[in-house]
Formats: structure tokens, sequence, C-alpha cells
């Protein structure tokens, strides 16, 4: 392959020399296999085509300067892609499949492992698509689970270096007793407009409003939401925002260092009170936040007063890094060692 310029990788795809498969047909997964091929062969009547069954995941192998690769909760994936199978009436993977397949993907591209320091990490996309014909809104009766990896960097090109968000109110992520809870592609499409918008605007991401009363914070379109103040984490608790296990961690982390953690309806006016806030997931750990325009309100909520991230913020970060690199002591089994 050509040499990667490992500080400098965006969050893109690469190719890479082999993906792990297993087929869910006459009531049973086959024994995850690998491939070559970067090609799915579907039938034109797939219901992942017309009726939206897929669901995905998203995690990350890390090299410690130990030279063992590290893979962080893959476990929690594992159940949470049980939990968008059941969202949407697809095959539930069991989670030792889930887990056997995810560290041969690991392990037979282990030379895509990004080196300690570089600032990179191999992530990991796990992908469960219903593949029988089917015209009538019924699901599949045949499913393929595929796990595939690329090495990338940050998601936002910034780092971890505040950055503005907007708020509008003419766009809903989705509704809350609808699928936002579970990690499916339609809940992404949702976002794609909004998200464009904010974009050319020179916002980083949305952030979205409950939509049923547009007054309490949900979540951003690729990220669950945090605000910090008094010593204490304050997560959104929503009907439609998904559960991100990053956020999950930095709870737990956050508890840890002797802080309150509350998840709770965070009303929209509450942005004024936080000394930090920031957009959590695995692709980004935390993007600290700089401030919130509500576009429609003509509102904006400073939240970083001096455009750096904020010494809470940036404590939880690290720790989570060095857990996921093992530089700090996995104290709660977060992390599965592979060599």
């Amino acid at each position: 392959m050509d040499a990667i310029d490992w500080s400098n990788l965006s969050f893109g795809y690469i190719k890479t020399d082999y993906n792990v498969r297993s087929h869910y047909k006459d009531g049973k997964w086959s024994t995850p296999a690998e491939t070559t091929s970067e090609e799915i062969n579907l039938h034109m009547a797939a219901t992942c085509l017309h009726y939206g069954q897929e669901s995905f995941e998203g995690l990350k192998a890390f090299k410690g300067k130990d030279g063992k690769t590290r893979i962080f909760r893959m476990r929690e994936n594992a159940l949470r892609m049980i939990s968008s199978s059941q969202g949407i009436m697809m095959a539930e993977l069991p989670v030792e499949i889930f887990e056997e397949a995810v560290v041969k993907a690991v392990k037979l591209n282990e030379r895509f492992v990004p080196p300690y320091e570089s600032g990179a990490s191999l992530y990991i996309r796990p992908l469960l698509i219903g593949v029988s014909p089917q015209v009538g809104v019924k699901p599949a009766s045949e499913y393929l689970f595929v796990v595939f990896v690329t090495p990338v960097g940050p998601y936002f090109k910034e780092g971890f270096k505040p950055t503005p968000v907007a708020i509008f109110r003419g766009y809903d992520r989705a509704a809350p007793l609808g699928t936002g809870t579970i990690k499916i592609g339609g809940n992404y499409a949702a976002s794609l407009v909004a998200g464009d918008r904010a974009h050319k605007m020179g916002y980083s991401a949305v952030l979205y409003l409950d939509a049923k009363e547009k007054k309490y914070l949900d979540e951003c379109g690729p990220a669950n939401f945090f605000g910090i103040k008094n010593n204490t984490y304050i997560t959104p608790l929503s009907s439609s925002v998904l559960p991100s296990i990053t956020n999950k961690s930095l709870m737990q982390l956050a508890q840890d260092m002797g802080m309150k953690v509350e998840q709770r309806q965070v009303p929209e006016e509450e942005l004024s009170t936080f000394e930090e806030a920031g957009q959590v997931g695995t692709a980004a750990v935390i993007s600290p936040i700089l401030r919130v325009d509500d576009i429609d309100e003509n509102k904006s909520y400073v939240i970083s007063k001096d455009g750096n991230a904020g010494p809470i913020s940036t404590l939880l970060y690290n720790k989570l890094k060095g857990i996921q690199l093992g530089d700090e002591e996995d104290t709660h089994g977060w992390v599965t060692v592979l060599y």
C-alpha cells in the first residue's frame, strides 16, 4: 500500500485488506468469514433498499505505546445493535458473533491500525441489512452482517477546539416515539438537509430541539450534547436521543472524578448558564462548543468566553483517550486488548 500520512488523515474511507461477513438464513447465522471484496451483491427488492431495514455501529481500535491494539467498549456496540434490530424488526445478531467478527476484522487489517500518538485510530463499522426480496411492507427473512475497518483522523477538522453550532426550528431529527433511540441510517438521512445548511453557514453541527414542544435540547446531528456547570455533568434525557456509548463513558468518568451527573430535560434557556458544553460521540470523543446560535429566534449563547476548551471537558477528554490508548487504568473493563 502507499505510505499513509497517519498524522494528517481525514475522517473518510481508505481501502483496507479484508472485511468480515456473516449471513442469516433459515433462522441461523453463519460463522464470520473474511473477504477481500468491497462489493455487496443485492437483490433489487431487498428490504434494506425499500423499507430501511438497516442499522450500523461505530467503534474504534487504538495502538498503545506498548504496541498492543485495544478495542473500546465493543460489547456495548453489540448490545446497541440488538436494540436497533428490535426497533425495525431485523434478526438479532448474537453478541458473540458481533465480537468475533469485529476482532477478526481488526486482526486481519492490523497493518492499518495507526501508530501510537499519531492522533489517528482504526474506525470499525459494523453494518446489518435486510437482503431478501420483499415488495410488501414486511421484514426480511435473510440478513447480511458486515464489518469493515478504515484508519481515520479527527471527525471535526478543528479537532479538540470549540466550534459554533446552530439551532434551526424548522427541522426535526427524530420523533419522540420514533426511531431516534436506535442507530439506523434513516435518522442520519433526516439530518442531512439541516446539517448541510449549518455547514454552509459556518457551523460544525445542528443542535436539535425536541420535536414535540421545541423547548428542550435533544442532540446534535452526529453526537449527544452535554453541558457543565456547578461541578455537574448534564445531558438531555429524551425519548428521541440515541444512547451514546461515549456519553455513557463520560458520565461514568465524571462520577469517578466526584462530579454530579444529571440526565434530564434541558431547556434551551439553560444554555446561558453552562460553563462548558460539547458534542460527544465515537468519531469525535468530545467536540467542545464555542457558542450556540438559535437562528430563528435571533439568540446566541456564548459557551467558551476565551475560545478554548474548558478544564473539565479537557480532563474528561484526556482521561477517556488515555483509557482507549492504554495510558490510563481501565478500571471499568471497557477495553478489549488484542495483542
